[in-house]
């Protein structure tokens, strides 16, 4: 994959608006398109494509269940200092799932938007 090419990445919201705003603002991506049942917001190489319940994704399986946000999948995004971004973060109103968690490979803390997608904050560990 070329450096520059684009990802794309869905998340299913319930609340375009207020996802579209949380990104922008808290993680500055740059807003695209911009309508009640679909956005896009930018940050660098990922293109995150949020999907109200009207968008053709938020309609319902041949089944019937209806697709919906939350789960354990996430963005991930790479920060120079986490304890820093999650106070910042806090302080402006954003809630966290858990506690910052270290692990071998650095520290994370997952950041919840309005509709329960996750936003994984993560500092890599320093290198020996």
């Amino acid at each position: 994959m070329a450096d520059a090419e684009i990802v794309n990445v869905r998340y299913l919201v319930d609340d375009v608006g207020a996802c579209t705003d949380f990104y922008s603002r808290h993680f500055g991506f740059t807003v695209g398109i911009s309508s009640p049942a679909f956005a896009d917001v930018t940050r660098g190489n990922l293109r995150l494509l949020l999907s109200g319940p009207q968008s053709s994704a938020g309609r319902a399986m041949s089944d019937g269940e209806r697709p919906g946000p939350g789960g354990w999948n996430r963005i991930h995004l790479i920060v120079d200092d986490l304890e820093e971004e999650v106070a910042h973060l806090s302080g402006a109103g954003v809630r966290f799932r858990n506690e910052v968690v270290t692990g071998p490979g650095g520290a994370q803390a997952l950041a919840v938007d309005p509709s329960g997608n996750l936003v994984e904050l993560f500092q890599p560990a320093a290198a020996s």
